[in-house]
Formats: C-alpha cells, structure tokens, sequence
C-alpha cells in the first residue's frame, strides 16, 4: 500500500466514525453519540477505574473494544499501525557525547540514530538544541553536521559539548520558521521532536531546496495550526480542527503514580468550576486561561476562591463547596469513560497527519518510509518518517 492509499483508507474510516471521535468529552456535559447508542454509553460507565485508565492509554485494545459495537472498526485496527523499523548497532562512541542527557532523552536519541540511515551525506539536525542527536550522528556516520537553533545559549553550550567530543560539528542560530539557505540540496536534514510547523516547515524547505534526505520524528502536530490543519498533500474530504489534532498527541506513558493523581484531581476541580459557571447560566463550556499549579495543589475551596473572582463569577457559598467538589468527581468519573471512544482513534489521527507529510515528499520527488523507531514506553511519538530524493 502506498502512502496515498494509506492515507485515503484511513481517511475513509476516521470520517465514517467523525461523531464519535470529534466531540470532546471533556467541554461536553454528554456527548450526542451517547443517546444513539445507549448500550455502549451504559458499558462504558460501568468500567472499572482499571479497566478505563487501560483503554484510555491503550489505542489498539480501545478500537478492538469498540468493535464490538462497530464491527467496522476492525478494518481501522491495521491500518492504524505501522510497522517497527529495523535498527543497526551503533559504532562506539566518545563517553563524552552523552553529557547532561537525561537517561529517556538519550535513550530516544539512540534509537533515532540507531533507526535512521546515513546517506553518506553531510547533516542538518534542524531544531537541534545543544545539538545531542548532531553528536551521535557526527561520530555514528563520519559525517560532519550542522544543527540550526534559534536558542543562542544552547548553541554555545552545543559547541562547547562537540569540542570535548572532537566531532566535525558547527552551530546555526537561527529561527528555523524564518531561514532561506537551509538545508542545503546536498544535505541530510534530521529532527527529533521538532513541533508541528517547525517540522512542516523543514519539510517544505527541504522539497523546495531539493536536500538529498530527511528522517523526521514528527511531534505537537496541533502547534502552528490556527483553527483547521491544512494539509501538506492537497486538499482533503477529512478536515481537522486544531483540537482533532492535539489528540493526535495527547497519549502519555511516563506519568508517575503521584502526577496521575494530581491530574486527576486538577480535572475534577475543573470540572466541579466548570459546573458551578453553568449554574450560574453560562450554559456551554467555556474554555479560561491557564490556572497556576499552586491553585490546583490546594483544596477546592481554595481553588474555587481563587478562580471564581478572576473569571467574573460570585464566590461560591460555603455551603455550595461539597456539592460542586462531588459533581467535579462524577464528571471526572464519567469524561475519563467518555474519553475512550475520543482516545482509540488517536492512533490513526496520528498516522494520517503523518502520511499527510509523506505523500507531500512523494509528490515532490522523494521516497519515503514511515515506521517506529522505538517502543511507546519510551515516547509515544516514536513515528519515523524517511524520505529520499529520486
């Protein structure tokens, strides 16, 4: 299957299943699709915390869950993976390389390196920060590299890091959304983790200067878009709002125990504020801005103090305070179940966005691969996508 068809099969399906995967369970007191399938709506709300916090973090065992009740879906399950790439063991490397690298991070950058494939070219590592993934490269490939960041200060740390390591690596500060002159035709561009118009515009460079490869792992796809994701590969019948594509990236798998129950109460005492508002006759959600973590770590009358006045409302009375603290936790209990049916399409939306940037790099000349570079443990944004000039 090419990268066309792979993306015009997902697209198929993610519109077919638009209604379940668009509302937001979150901003949504219930979604519509609640009512048109009651019996999913009544399976749902009788998880166990267990089993709810298992699908919510699980895609594939979320789509073969939901098949039951949408016998379609199983065509989705395939197509909304890809397949492990094959990676080479690296050549040794200096002991210095690795310097201030937290143990994920270089771990991730490893299995990058590990997964990609030199073109025996010299090396663009665009967005490169202290330029670690540049380093490994430089030494893995014999190659000499350029990393481009608009951070002054980590250039200067990244050139003081290759000196100690002895590699053939220069810094670029420069704001990858503004520069002309890279990549450079005979190069090979890199990023890890560069966020959405960031790694958009690598690309677009990269077709436009005809650069001989690129390996990107693609990231925050929702960052650069306004309201709707403007597709690389043309027009398309699936549009994506910016929300559809932040779900793309909002699966975590690196939480500790205490950050989930944090999480856990910041999103009841969201949704306890959330349902005093409406009580006060703003009846839809309405989204307010950032609330300060302090006020979230104290107790909800604290917060509800806190946030009442700055978003124009009454204080909410003393008596009022466990009622809404009570309708916070019932919320939470039924968005978390809710959420599934949002969260098992995240995958695919993922993979679409992905193959979006493949077939745009087909059609400019290139051959592309699209697969894993590393397990989901270790970041779930472990999309690879390879490309070649013809």
């Amino acid at each position: 299957m090419t990268p066309a068809q792979h993306q015009q099969a997902l697209e198929s399906l993610l519109l077919a299943f638009h209604s379940l995967w668009h509302p937001q369970p979150f901003c949504e007191l219930r979604p519509a699709w609640c009512d048109r399938w009651p019996a999913l709506t009544a399976d749902l709300l009788a998880l166990s915390e267990t089993s709810a916090q298992q699908l919510n973090d699980h895609c594939p065992e979320a789509l073969h869950w939901l098949a039951r009740y949408f016998p379609e879906l199983a065509e989705l399950i395939p197509l909304a993976e890809v397949v492990p790439l094959a990676s080479q063991p690296l050549p040794p490397k200096s002991v210095f390389w690795d310097r201030d690298i937290p143990g994920r991070k270089r771990a991730q950058i490893e299995a990058f390196a590990a997964a990609a494939r030199s073109s025996e070219r010299p090396v663009l590592d665009w967005c490169g920060g202290k330029g670690h993934l540049g380093r490994l490269l430089a030494q893995s490939w014999a190659q000499p590299v350029h990393s481009l960041d608009v951070d002054a200060t980590l250039c200067h740390d990244g050139e003081a890091l290759a000196r100690r390591c002895g590699v053939a690596q220069d810094f670029i500060h420069a704001d990858a959304l503004q520069v002309e002159a890279w990549p450079r035709p005979e190069q090979h561009a890199v990023a890890l983790h560069a966020c959405g118009e960031l790694h958009r515009r690598l690309i677009r460079q990269a077709a436009s200067r005809q650069a001989m490869a690129l390996d990107i792992a693609p990231c925050c796809y929702y960052r650069g878009v306004e309201r709707h994701y403007q597709p690389l590969s043309g027009p398309r019948a699936l549009v994506l709002t910016r929300d559809d594509t932040r779900l793309a990236v909002t699966e975590t798998v690196t939480a500790k125990a205490r950050e989930t129950r944090y999480h856990e109460q910041a999103m009841a005492w969201k949704l306890g504020f959330d349902a005093y508002r409406r009580q006060q006759g703003d009846a839809d959600y309405r989204s307010f801005k950032p609330v300060p973590q302090r006020w979230l770590r104290a107790s909800f009358a604290e917060f509800m103090d806190y946030l009442a006045p700055r978003e124009g409302l009454p204080p909410l009375p003393a008596s009022g305070l466990r009622e809404f603290e009570q309708i916070g936790w019932q919320r939470r209990h039924e968005v978390r179940r809710y959420s599934i049916v949002r969260h098992a399409f995240r995958r695919a939306i993922e993979i679409w966005l992905a193959l979006d940037l493949a077939v745009y790099l087909e059609n400019q000349g290139y051959s592309t691969r699209l697969g894993c570079f590393c397990e989901r443990q270790l970041t779930p944004r472990n999309l690879l996508l390879s490309a070649w000039r013809r």
